[in-house]
C-alpha cells in the first residue's frame, strides 16, 4: 500500500509538473501575440494573420523542444529552425527575442530603414536566423539539405520546419516530399500551419491540397494531424516524432488565421494588413483577457 501510495504522488507530481509547463507555454505564446501585434502596427505593413496562426508552434518550439543556445547562437549541436513561410517572420522575431537572442524593444524596429528585421528572414542580419526564406516553396529543400549534413555528422541535431497551407502549391515541396523519405532523414519534422487561407482566398478555391495527410502518407512521411492552437498536443506530437525511425516527420496543425483576435480571426482580409492604432487597442485588450486555464 505504501509503494502505491508513493506510486500515485509520483504520478500527480508529474501531472502537476505538465500542467504547469502547458501553463507557462500559454502565457509565453499570449506575451508574443501581443508583441506581433504591436509590432505590425508600428511598422505599417506586414502580415498578422499567419503570424497569429503559427504562434503557439513556435513558442512550444523556442521554449520546450528546440535544443538551442541564445547566447551561443552558433553552437554546432544546436536544433534549427527554418521558417519557410517567410512572410510569418513576427512570429519568429518575437520568439527570438523573448529567448533572449536580440532586446524584446528592437521588436519595434520591424520593418524599418536600418533595421536588422526584415520583413522576411535574411540570414546575417540577425542571431538565430538559420534561412532566408520568403520565395515560398524553398525552405523544405533547405531544411533537408540541414538535416542530410546532420546525419552525415553522425545524427548531432534535428531540424523542424514550417510550412504555409498554400505554399505547398508550390512544385519544390513535392520534390522534397519525394526525396527526404530516400534518405531516411527522420530528424526532419515539419510543421504544416494548416489555416485555409492565403492572399488570394481560402485555400480550397485557389488551389486546395487535401486530401494533405494522404498525400504526405502517400510519399512515405510519418504523418500526425493536430490542433495547431493545442499546447499539449503540439508537445505530445513533437515527442512522438522521437519514437519514429527511418522516415520524415510532417504533423499537419489544424490553425486559425489571426488567432487570438476576434476580428481577425477566420479572415483572409488580415493576411497582410496590419491594424490601425485603433485597432491594435483593440486587439491588445482582447488579447490581454485570454484566459490561461
Amino acid at each position: 500500500m505504501q509503494q502505491l501510495a508513493k506510486g500515485n504522488k509520483s504520478a500527480q507530481s508529474a501531472m502537476d509538473l505538465q500542467t504547469e509547463e502547458v501553463k507557462r507555454l500559454k502565457m509565453i505564446a499570449k506575451e508574443l501575440r501581443i508583441w506581433i501585434i504591436k509590432m505590425l502596427t508600428e511598422a505599417g505593413s506586414g502580415h498578422p494573420g499567419g503570424s497569429l496562426s503559427a504562434i503557439d508552434i513556435i513558442t512550444v518550439l523556442y521554449f520546450h523542444s528546440l535544443r538551442h543556445r541564445p547566447l551561443e547562437p552558433e553552437w554546432a549541436v544546436r536544433d534549427r529552425f527554418v521558417l519557410s513561410k517567410g512572410h510569418g517572420v513576427p512570429a519568429l522575431y518575437a520568439a527570438l527575442a523573448k529567448s533572449g537572442y536580440f532586446p524584446m524593444e528592437e521588436l519595434m524596429t520591424l520593418r524599418k530603414l536600418g533595421s536588422r528585421l526584415q520583413g522576411h528572414p535574411v540570414v546575417g542580419t540577425l542571431p538565430g536566423i538559420e534561412a532566408s526564406t520568403g520565395s515560398l516553396g524553398q525552405g523544405l529543400s533547405i531544411a533537408q539539405g540541414l538535416a542530410m549534413a546532420s546525419k552525415m555528422d553522425g545524427d548531432t541535431f534535428r531540424v523542424f520546419c514550417m510550412l504555409g497551407d498554400g505554399e505547398t502549391q508550390e512544385g519544390q515541396i513535392w520534390e522534397t516530399a519525394m526525396s527526404a523519405p530516400k534518405f531516411g532523414l527522420d530528424n526532419l519534422i515539419v510543421f504544416l500551419d494548416y489555416n485555409k487561407g492565403q492572399i488570394d482566398g481560402p485555400t480550397r478555391e485557389i488551389m486546395s491540397i487535401d486530401p494533405i495527410a494522404d498525400k504526405w502518407e502517400a510519399f512515405n512521411w510519418h504523418v500526425q494531424e493536430i490542433d495547431g492552437h493545442d499546447i499539449p498536443k503540439i508537445l505530445s506530437a513533437i515527442e512522438r516524432t522521437r519514437n519514429i525511425k527511418g522516415k520524415p516527420h510532417m504533423i499537419i496543425a489544424h490553425t486559425v488565421k489571426g488567432k487570438g483576435v476576434s476580428f481577425m480571426e477566420d479572415n483572409i482580409g488580415w493576411h497582410g494588413v496590419t491594424p490601425t492604432k485603433e485597432e491594435c487597442a483593440r486587439a491588445i485588450e482582447e488579447l490581454e483577457r485570454i484566459p490561461i486555464d
